[in-house]
């Protein structure tokens, strides 16, 4: 029971931050900074400026510009907490014309099956498991996109509405709204650059709770303050890119990179560079590949300072690899993150599909 009533209380507590006098919490919508596309998560979530597909919608919006198909469709699946949570995303993007592109994301983030032990004895002291039920603590995410080129040979800008569902059983629901930019720039066949901020507009949240009566005596009973409706903020977050490719001879064979520089707005975290009002959390990614059927990825994200028991600090990373196989339209990735646990990261196995498909012959004009 009091684990049960701990998880219940955990999942309101982080949903509750807005009661505070600071609206705008660190961590805010985290769930959102996982990551989409095994790709991407193969070069250690360094793909600001070398998304071309449906994950752009995610990652920048103005890459969906580069969708070369009438319609391409991307899925994305991941585990957390030994299967406890599930990941799962689903993204589209439809060429308009040769100057613009539009998108639609969906992404998931739960934890399902959650006993609910609150009501487990009832008013006569009794005990009756009869009264245990189940909830879920859901995030979700919808994504509007949009994409046109601009007169400046090789860029694009983009944004991205979002619209926020989190909602944690019966107990707690709460509906956002945010807006991300993007520009990408390509300055040749092999150097790209971009520039993404994500909820330029500082995105709202706008939490609600309902408990029952027997629910706030238990929370009183068990010393925990109950939740108020509230307002919850997420400060923007910029993102800077730099992106090369090369040929290796004419074997068909290349080589790659990215490194980006994710720059948060709301205050000192745990990164490489970090100060009162912004950090920098700089993360990179290779790959090479032959032609369109195969590309081997690796990456290093997640540095964070760690301090043991002897107050003897060092610098911790999450490595990750991943690998890539394509064959006339249909994308298989997969990405292996977290290797030998190194890092706080509780997650490893992704695997996302893409299906890049041309407009059907029927189809009207």
């Amino acid at each position: 029971m009091k684990t049960s009533f701990f998880l219940i209380a955990l999942f309101l507590a982080y949903a509750s931050f807005a009661q505070d006098n600071t609206i705008a919490p660190k961590y805010s919508n985290e769930f959102l900074s996982i990551g989409v596309g095994a790709d991407a998560l193969g070069m250690g979530n360094a793909f600001a400026a070398e998304t071309s597909g449906a994950s752009s919608v995610y990652w920048n919006p103005a890459g969906l510009i580069k969708v070369d198909k009438w319609l391409e469709i991307g899925f994305m699946h991941s585990s957390y907490f030994a299967g406890i949570a599930k990941y799962d995303v689903l993204n589209f993007a439809h060429k308009l014309d040769d100057k613009s592109a539009i998108g639609f994301g969906a992404i998931r983030f739960g934890v399902d099956d959650i006993p609910n032990t609150t009501q487990l004895i009832d008013n006569n002291g009794n005990i009756n498991y009869d009264n245990i039920t189940t909830f879920s603590a859901g995030d979700y995410a919808f994504l509007f996109s949009y994409a046109r080129a601009l007169s400046v040979e090789g860029m694009s800008v983009g944004g991205t509405a979002k619209i926020i569902h989190r909602k944690i059983g019966d107990f707690a629901k709460c509906w956002g709204f945010g807006i991300d930019a993007g520009m990408l720039y390509e300055y040749s066949d092999k150097w790209k650059f971009a520039a993404v901020i994500r909820d330029a507009s500082s995105t709202f949240n706008a939490w609600m709770f309902d408990l029952d009566q027997q629910m706030q005596q238990t929370f009183i009973a068990t010393g925990n303050e109950l939740p108020q409706n509230g307002l919850e903020l997420t400060l923007p977050r910029i993102i800077l890119a730099a992106n090369g490719n090369f040929d290796l001879g004419k074997s068909g064979l290349y080589a790659g990179g990215e490194i980006d520089l994710d720059i948060t707005t709301d205050g000192a975290r745990n990164t490489l560079v970090g100060t009162n009002v912004f950090s920098i959390d700089p993360h990179f990614g290779l790959k090479f590949g032959f032609k369109d059927f195969f590309v081997l990825r690796g990456g290093i994200s997640n540095m964070q300072y760690v301090s043991d028991l002897n107050n003897n600090t060092t610098l911790n990373v999450q490595p990750n690899i991943g690998v890539g196989v394509a064959f006339k339209g249909f994308h298989l990735d997969y990405a292996f993150t977290d290797i030998g646990d190194a890092s706080v990261a509780l997650y490893s196995h992704v695997i996302s599909l893409r299906l890049r498909l041309n407009k059907p012959k029927n189809a009207v004009k």
